[in-house]
């Protein structure tokens, strides 16, 4: 088996008081016998404004927040997937939305830019993260060395939307297995998580017969923003196996090889996809 933790946190514009909120719960994590942790999309930093995403951009592998998610991972012997931080990107104005795997030695193993950028509008809410935020444009997935090796994809908040996309994950290269383990970092509205968070995770699991794993912003931030949070981990069957509703706090559950094993044996619904792939496997 293997221990993974999904945190929760109420980010402020403050991005040392931030990061020493994720400190203490990466090691209440790995007190908890956490090998993986996944930190919250924007775990560094909700602004009072979008372009506060612009001021603290980092370049690519080097900036205060990379250094600081080096120095947790070396500490704990973690894998940590680092929810999102600003990274600078090549249009003026504009960064990614970027989430990093790091490795138990401090090495970033992986990166994923979040595809899919949110807008809404409901006359009293709007947001539309496109202003600030540069797509990404490849699905992304790891396979981390931990006992047994458990392959990871990335995705971001509003990707939990975009069924097509987790599939791409598990099947867009054939010469690897699906995922075990989908990772769904983000900072989820009260008003859309309250109507469709859980529902969606659930239903990632139970198509892709994998564990999900979703840290999640939680609680009313400074800037007036109230996020939904309840951080879950889900198994392949979609059974809620530990949630933090509210606040800060870790969300703590294990990935079983054989359950994984059990549900795809029981009900072999991957094998009988019939639609959704290209020539030589590629997803379209």
């Amino acid at each position: 088996m293997t221990r993974i933790a999904a945190i929760q946190m109420v980010s402020t514009p403050d991005v040392p008081r931030n990061l020493a909120q994720a400190g203490e719960l990466l090691a209440q994590a790995a007190a908890a016998g956490a090998q993986v942790a996944g930190l919250p999309e924007y775990f560094c930093l909700i602004g009072r404004r979008d372009e506060d995403k612009l001021v603290h951009a980092e370049q690519p592998g080097r900036g205060p927040i990379q250094d600081f998610l080096r120095e947790q991972a070396q500490r704990h012997g973690l894998w940590i997937i680092a929810g999102t931080i600003p990274v600078a990107s090549p249009q003026p104005g504009r960064v990614f939305n970027r989430s990093l795997l790091l490795s138990p030695q401090g090495e970033v193993v992986a990166h994923y830019d979040k595809v899919h950028l949110f807008r809404f509008n409901n006359g009293r809410e709007s947001y539309d993260e496109a202003r600030v935020l540069m797509e990404g444009s490849q699905p992304v997935a790891a396979t981390l060395g931990t006992a047994p090796a458990l392959r990871v994809g990335l995705s971001v908040c509003y990707d939990l939307r975009f069924p097509e996309l987790y599939r791409a994950l598990s099947f867009g290269d054939p010469a690897q297995p699906p995922c075990d383990l989908l990772a769904v970092p983000a900072a989820f509205t009260h008003t859309t998580g309250q109507a469709h968070w859980e529902v969606l995770l659930r239903a990632r699991a139970i198509e892709n017969q994998c564990y999900v794993m979703a840290p999640a912003q939680g609680g009313l931030h400074e800037n007036g923003r109230r996020t939904w949070g309840h951080s879950l981990v889900i198994d392949p069957w979609g059974e809620v196996l530990a949630c933090v509703q509210e606040g800060p706090g870790v969300a703590v559950a294990d990935v079983d090889a054989q359950r994984l094993a059990t549900v795809r044996e029981q009900l072999p619904a991957l094998q009988h996809r019939r639609l959704g792939l290209g020539a030589g496997g590629a997803a379209c």
